[in-house]
């Protein structure tokens, strides 16, 4: 048996932003519960470690096989890299081979913008009706974030704050090149930001939280694992905090623990994304909202069925 293969191309002709974060939309609001999603598995592997998600869904299931390798970078090579592989549910019988590295560029953007659209849409008074976006980061998780918010925010502006001031040169370009109009800033310009999004590998907080104003949303995206954070405890414990899954925050958020303990969050109970979706959360007047995403095994699902149903095969 010869499987389809979905390269990067097709992933991303299959997946355009507004229809990826559709598709994610409508898979919270069709039942599609973030409890339950299958915990992402680490596993040693020669020179780094193995990092499988496996989800499962009504038609369709599937799992995320990633390699994780420190040294590549220095070797010109990619530090993660992967496949998706698709099984028809009833059978388990494999139905597609796709991209993941493509895919998790696609389906990380697409959950951060669908949660920080509803989260604006809750401020009080109404969302700013042109957002001033501030992006941390320079990676491809910066650029597709970018990318993201441009269709999702159409009347946005937008910054970028980048350690490396060649690699941010490079994204500013890129994204001039697909007319997209970005300008370089400071972290000072969390002060005047109406949407932050942190994109970074970062293990410690990127920006002072007490620079953020009320009313702005913060989406802390790029890491997961309780020893690594974006964002300060002083920002998250003056925060509305909205978070993909409870269970898979309690499990590898380090950007709302230790800020409070799991105890303290469990009794908390903050909204997850299906709830933010329904409708379910409310923001405080004159507080800022923090977002906490990890990525999780169910949107990748989402996200490989809608390239599978909706990609062109070779």
């Amino acid at each position: 048996m010869t499987l389809p293969y979905f390269d990067a191309a097709a992933v991303r002709a299959a997946a355009p932003w507004t229809t990826a974060i559709a598709a994610l939309e409508r898979a919270l609001l069709d039942g599609v519960d973030p409890e339950e999603d299958s915990p992402r598995i680490f596993s040693p592997a020669p020179g780094g470690e193995f990092l499988l998600m496996p989800g499962i869904g009504q038609y369709y299931s599937g799992v995320k096989a990633l390699t994780v390798a420190p040294e590549n970078p220095a070797r010109g090579l990619e530090k993660i890299q992967g496949i998706y592989l698709l099984l028809d549910s009833d059978t388990l019988a494999p139905l597609a081979v796709i991209d993941g590295n493509e895919l998790t560029a696609i389906r990380t953007p697409a959950t951060t913008l669908l949660a920080v659209r509803h989260i604006l849409a809750a401020t009080p008074g109404g969302a700013p009706e042109a957002p001033r976006v501030l992006v941390f980061g320079a990676g491809v998780q910066a650029l597709n974030h970018l990318r993201a918010a441009s269709a999702v925010l159409p009347a946005a502006s937008f910054a970028v704050v980048g350690q490396r001031p060649e690699r941010v040169k490079i994204l500013v370009e890129k994204l001039a090149s697909e007319g997209i109009e970005v300008r370089t800033a400071s972290a000072a310009g969390a002060s005047s930001a109406d949407v932050v999004l942190c994109t970074t590998s970062a293990r410690t907080p990127v920006f002072d939280g007490g620079l953020v104003a009320p009313d702005a949303v913060v989406a802390a995206v790029g890491q997961h694992g309780l020893d690594a954070r974006e964002v300060d405890a002083s920002l998250v414990l003056r925060s509305d905090v909205v978070v993909e899954g409870r269970a898979s925050a309690w499990r590898e958020a380090g950007d709302l623990i230790p800020a409070r303990s799991v105890g303290e969050w469990k009794t908390i109970r903050p909204a997850n994304l299906r709830e933010l979706v329904k409708g379910e959360f409310e923001r405080t007047p004159g507080r800022p909202c923090v977002y906490a995403g990890v990525g999780m095994a169910w949107e990748d699902l989402v996200t490989a069925a809608l390239v599978y149903e909706g990609g062109t095969r070779p």
